[in-house]
């Protein structure tokens, strides 16, 4: 098979990696890359021996693939001439600014017949991955992200910046919509919100409640699963899963520790899942470049992406706002 031509667009701190990533990817082909700013771009060009480009229009006809990891202002200007021109893309987190933008490139994506995906990297953290083994079904999620605080990430309010993974999560594992929010949010040392609470109503009863911080003193990446007969506590910073379990017929021969409970008759079945060594941001550009080379549909979907931005918006505009809660139209 044939190597995927790949290049990236912006390399700041983050497109740096993708770029060092496309380099080692066997299936890819790092051709070049392109920013704004000239100096920057020639650096990481020279230092991955490949082409630095003077402008997007040099980009098209030269890759199959791009990564987009530009300010997310720019996410729909510079990703919807890409997909116009036939490229497949993986846009960074968020997929735009807005709903109406992110419709618009997924209306682009399919009239050009190509991959749009979106960069919600914490669906490749191994702990996640480790889920699919399992029959999942929340009624109940937890999830804390903290950090400390960055001047870089104060253009955006927290929900957009971090807790937009967990809101992208809580969807992909309950698979439902969301019918009603409740939200509270405080702009401490910045002008955005920078501590958030939500909490999440879906249409099947399921709840969800997502705190994300960027002024903690301690980082804290978690996630818990509460469902029948399941418990499962993700550790998303270490890449480990705990996962507590009714044991039934299907798990004769399953591995972990056994532990029966009293006079129910039913054992518990604890088990660890993940992996710290593997690299999500490598499975992540792995997986679109496999999706591009065989025609399959991306991991990670870009209206999966949009229905996660406009929760995270409304959530924002909620919390800044100081309204209790709202109905999700």
């Amino acid at each position: 098979m044939d190597k995927i031509r790949t290049a990236v667009i912006g390399v700041g701190h983050l497109g740096r990696h993708h770029a060092r990533w496309y380099k080692s990817i066997k299936e890819s082909e790092l051709v070049g890359v392109f920013d704004t700013d000239r100096e920057k771009c020639k650096a990481v060009a020279d230092d991955l021996g490949v082409t630095a480009y003077g402008n997007l229009d040099d980009v098209i006809g030269k890759v199959a693939a791009v990564s987009v990891v530009t300010p997310t202002t720019t996410h729909f200007e510079v990703t919807e001439k890409l997909l116009q021109a036939g490229i497949h893309c993986l846009v960074e987190k968020p997929i735009t600014t807005t709903v109406d933008e992110a419709k618009a490139l997924i209306k682009c994506a399919r009239e050009n017949n190509v991959i749009l995906t979106v960069g919600h990297i914490e669906r490749f953290n191994p702990a996640v991955q480790a889920l699919k083994e399992y029959n999942i079904a929340p009624r109940f999620i937890e999830a804390h992200r903290l950090a400390a605080f960055d001047p870089r990430g104060t253009d955006v309010a927290v929900v957009l910046d971090l807790m937009i993974h967990d809101i992208d999560l809580a969807l992909y594992l309950i698979k439902s919509k969301v019918r009603k929010i409740e939200a509270a949010a405080v702009a401490v040392v910045s002008d955005n919100g920078d501590i958030a609470n939500a909490r999440l109503t879906f249409e099947n009863g399921a709840v969800a409640n997502l705190t994300a911080s960027r002024i903690s003193l301690h980082a804290m990446r978690k996630l818990r699963i509460f469902q029948k007969s399941g418990y499962y506590s993700l550790d998303l910073a270490n890449k480990q899963a705990d996962i507590y379990r009714l044991a039934g017929e299907s798990d004769d021969g399953r591995p972990g520790m056994r532990i029966p409970l009293g006079k129910s008759g039913h054992t518990l079945l604890y088990s660890k899942a993940g992996s710290k060594d593997d690299d999500m941001l490598c499975a992540e550009l792995s997986s679109f470049v496999n999706a591009v080379a065989h025609g399959t549909a991306p991991e990670v979907t870009a209206s999966e992406a949009a229905e996660a931005l406009r929760v995270a918006i409304e959530i924002d505009r909620i919390g800044v706002n100081g309204v209790i809660s709202g109905d999700l139209k």
